[in-house]
């Protein structure tokens, strides 16, 4: 029997697509603020080196930020599912069916 009612293939995909951006975008911040901070350093003017490593700490936190916060939503959600009666794991079981 199917968890999600017939979903399971699009739950799938919704996962994948999530699990990628949540690698590929921290990575993109993080060699996007290396470059411009190696441009800083390449033009060796003391105000610009500043400004560009306030920028990649900036991404460095975004990066942390995108990387988090789904798996801090799953959490919570798998919490307040826990805690619920009826049928409120339904959603639990099919997101944990497509995480397989």
């Amino acid at each position: 029997m199917d968890v999600c009612g017939g979903l399971l293939s699009l739950v799938k995909v919704i996962v994948g697509v999530i699990r990628i951006f949540q690698i590929v975008i921290p990575i993109g911040l993080i060699i996007y603020g290396t470059i411009d901070l190696g441009k800083a350093v390449i033009a060796s003017d003391e105000k610009e080196i500043k400004a560009a490593q306030s920028r990649l700490i900036k991404r460095f936190i975004y990066a942390a930020a995108v990387f988090f916060v789904p798996l801090l939503v799953t959490v919570v959600m798998n919490v307040v599912a826990t805690g619920g009666e009826g049928d409120a794991t339904s959603w639990a079981n099919c997101w944990k069916a497509a995480n397989k």
